[in-house]
């Protein structure tokens, strides 16, 4: 277990080590153990402050890291860019130098495409506090642990051998972004899974991030493999992970975009096929869900879905991820 963690940025699950990793879930899952017992937190990060910069809204990630630093004691202050002179112009650098100045890390929110994550990385080397991304145009660190801690409660601490998929599904709504498949597809091959990405032509990730996660599979000696065959992709799956992303990498304009994924409303899941996977297997997602496009009820809602099981863990993965860069006291 490394305590050495205080005052390091967690803006992509890459830039710490797999022993790093393990601290936080090991942290996460002790927190949830002791807030299931009713042990309290609150000298934990007893009168520090986090600044919650948003440029895009969210339920999930709001609340779960407002209702975890008052759990640890300290105070969060949610900030968007109209609410600040970043609406004005401002720079990462002076916002990142002044509010480092007052608190003691910084969260931010940033899924502008080719902005997002070079914003966080800029802030985070002239800030004299951790930077967190609450999820960026790369990457959702914070919710790929969040997944990653469901799974080992779920199947234990040895995943190796795990076939995870990560498969595309039609939504008809806003362009989402890839830091969710991306963050899947760099980490779950460093904790031994066999990753298999399935989607249909024109919806490939962000080729520096699979030359990533190719290497993180060599290094781990897993495979890695991409289809564009949904079936093919769910037989003898362990863990099922199916969600829409954009075609980021070919279009974001909106008729190009509302007219490729026209052309493939047939990506969805049906209880079929989740039948197609092992018995045992479960079906995950980050939420939110497009109902009826996404996924059928009797999926979202049926015994295979540990989706409210990932939304809780965002809790407790991000106390454990505060306490340890924060400067906690457990």
């Amino acid at each position: 277990m490394n305590t050495q963690l205080f005052q390091k940025d967690f803006i992509s699950t890459q830039d710490w080590s797999v022993d790093d990793l393990w601290t936080m879930l090991e942290l996460a899952l002790r927190l949830k153990g002791d807030f299931a017992a009713g042990i309290p937190h609150d000298q934990i990060l007893r009168a520090k402050t986090l600044y919650l910069l948003f440029f895009e809204e969210s339920t999930r990630t709001r609340n779960s890291f407002e209702t975890g630093i008052t759990q640890l004691g300290g105070h969060g202050i949610f900030l968007t860019p109209k609410a600040t002179q970043i609406g004005h112009g401002e720079n990462a650098k002076d916002t990142g130098m002044v509010l480092s100045s007052y608190g003691n890390a910084i969260a931010v929110r940033d899924c502008r495409t080719d902005i997002g994550q070079k914003y966080l990385y800029e802030m985070a080397s002239h800030a004299q506090v951790p930077i967190y991304s609450m999820q960026d145009d790369v990457d959702h660190p914070c919710q790929a642990m969040a997944d990653l801690m469901t799974l080992v409660e779920l199947f234990g601490r040895n995943l190796r051998g795990r076939k995870f998929v990560i498969s595309w599904t039609y939504a008809p709504k806003y362009v989402r972004p890839l830091s969710v498949p991306q963050s899947l597809v760099m980490l779950m091959p460093r904790f031994g899974m066999d990753v298999t990405l399935a989607y249909p032509e024109g919806y490939h990730l962000m080729p520096g991030i699979m030359d990533i996660a190719r290497q993180n599979a060599d290094i781990a000696g897993v495979k890695l493999e991409e289809t564009h065959d949904m079936d093919a992709a769910f037989e003898g799956a362990d863990f099922l992970y199916p969600k829409s992303w954009g075609p980021i990498m070919v279009s974001e304009d909106e008729p190009v975009v509302e007219a490729m994924a026209a052309k493939n409303t047939g990506w969805r899941v049906t209880q079929e096929r989740m039948n197609l996977a092992q018995k045992h297997a479960v079906y995950m997602h980050c939420m939110p869900i497009d109902r009826g496009h996404e996924a059928d009820g009797d999926v979202i809602d049926g015994p295979q879905s540990v989706i409210y099981k990932q939304a809780e863990n965002r809790l407790h993965v991000q106390k454990a991820l505060m306490a340890l860069t924060m400067g906690g006291r457990w």
